[in-house]
């Protein structure tokens, strides 16, 4: 039994196993919310925090690893484990990108899942301990701005120069953590508005009853609760720039309100009949495909045409590796402990900076600050080595495989340009583990052993795959 408790999301459509999981997981010291489908589970990520999400892959209403790609903007910490009795090359590609945690497959035996909660409790001990020990770091006043001279950086900047000054919208995309308010707020600097308020907004971080209010105001008394009259933000922002974050959240009903503003400029609270007319510009940002969720029905289609007047695409910080030591320097800058760190052979070691930049960074830019802070408190002495990076940059997590497929898979590595029939030996009764070294194995053989070409496929970085063949190839070693 594991001694420190996890909250732990449970979510499948066998009601047996529910109230299994119901009663084991609580006996081993864990405490569990369990959902009947996909979209109580991610209805369940918008209430509270989990560290573990343990998930059907297919569910009615929305999948397993598509309750993961909510948790990515909710929760983006919790671990993530698909249990599932279907094993399928498709869904274990997919688990690639999502970076799940394990697989179980149905049907497993409770040892199993108590060996992974263990597993991921252990993991999140050695965090706490970090976290418990760090002194509090001193900031200093350090100017909030996107920092990378990258091609791809360049190009962001020269759109943003050409936009600024216009009053038109724009949407930023981008994955979560690539910066995407720092964008807005340097449009919102370099506008003729830059010395009016910039508001921001997070629309998925509101309760869908409350957003309304948050954006448009209300009359005193217009619903319950409303026990005081409230200006809304488009009011607030009059004369500057509001900025939605998560734009995608937003409920059908506040979408068409928000695009009358956008077409008429005018604000009417709930509960009044007259409206006010506010100048606010409007810059949105999402890391959903909002073409899609049109295509969906999730999405007017009207006020996706309104909003997006121009497109600024973030791209993240995996592919602006050239960025990376001006952004250490920059990030090092914002602490009191980091003065006198001028450059990126002050802060880091070769060693620790070659660590760094081979890492695939899910997290992109907000990731890479927590690194830096984590150095910064454990280092005495700097520049820092390896040892003052997280546990993830030092270690390989091994991914345990048939005997049958070990041999394939360091077949494969060794000789993957070669005639690919040979390289098919797999046994039957295949775990996901063996689908997605299959999936590898494949794709080596479609791009006629070009690795990079194959991690491209893959949508995984070619370190995460040249991580994952190394195992398999030491595995094989070790089995004969």
């Amino acid at each position: 039994m594991s001694t420190d408790g996890l909250k732990i999301l449970f979510a499948d459509d066998e009601k047996s196993l529910q109230q299994l999981i119901r009663l084991e997981i609580s006996a081993m010291g864990h405490t569990v919310t369990v959902c009947s489908d996909g979209l109580s589970a991610i209805e369940a990520l918008k209430k509270e925090e989990f560290d573990v999400l343990l998930l059907d892959l297919d569910m009615p209403g929305a999948s397993g690893l598509e309750v993961i790609q909510a948790a990515h903007t909710m929760n983006p910490t919790a671990k993530a484990v698909i249990l599932t009795g279907k094993g399928s090359l498709q869904s274990a590609v997919a688990g690639i990108r999502e970076k799940i945690f394990d697989y179980l497959t149905k049907p497993c035996r409770l040892a199993e899942i108590e060996d992974v909660l263990n597993r991921i409790a252990e993991e999140k001990k050695l965090t706490q301990k970090v976290s418990d020990r760090r002194p509090r770091l001193e900031r200093v006043e350090v100017e909030q701005r996107l920092v990378g001279e990258s091609g791809a950086m360049k190009r962001v900047h020269q759109l943003i120069d050409k936009i600024a000054p216009t009053n038109s919208t724009v949407v930023i995309l981008g994955e979560t953590g690539t910066g995407k308010e720092l964008a807005a707020r340097e449009v919102h600097a370099k506008s003729a508005r830059a010395e009016k308020p910039f508001v921001a907004v997070n629309c998925g971080a509101l309760p869908e009853n409350l957003i309304e209010s948050e954006l448009f105001g209300h009359k005193k008394g217009s619903f319950t609760g409303a026990d005081s009259q409230r200006v809304g933000l488009l009011e607030v922002a009059d004369k500057g720039t509001l900025f939605l974050d998560e734009i995608g959240e937003l409920p059908k009903g506040v979408q068409s309100k928000l695009l009358r503003f956008l077409e008429s400029g005018e604000v009417r609270r709930i509960g009044e009949n007259s409206s006010r007319i506010c100048d606010v510009r409007v810059i949105c940002a999402t890391l959903r495909n909002l073409e899609e969720m049109v295509a969906q029905g999730g999405f007017r289609q009207d006020l996706w045409f309104r909003i997006n007047t121009f497109e600024i695409q973030l791209p993240p910080l995996r592919q602006r590796l050239e960025d990376l030591p001006e952004l250490i320097v920059h990030l090092t800058s914002r602490y009191k402990k980091g003065a006198g760190l001028k450059s990126i052979d002050d802060i880091f070691t070769p060693e620790a900076f070659e660590l760094l930049r081979q890492f695939d960074w899910p997290g992109n830019i907000r990731q890479l600050a927590n690194v830096v802070e984590h150095a910064l408190i454990l280092t005495e002495r700097f520049p820092a080595g390896p040892e003052a990076l997280p546990h993830q940059f030092l270690e390989k997590p091994a991914v345990p495989l048939s005997k049958t497929s070990r041999a394939a898979s360091a077949k494969a590595i060794a000789a993957s340009d070669e005639d690919a029939d040979e390289l098919m030996a797999f046994d039957s009764g295949k775990t996901l583990r063996d689908l997605e070294n299959e999936a590898i194995v494949s794709a080596l053989r479609r791009n006629g052993g070009n690795k990079a070409k194959a991690a491209e496929e893959l949508g995984i970085s070619l370190k995460t795959l040249y991580n994952k063949l190394n195992q398999l190839q030491d595995m094989a070693k070790k089995t004969g």
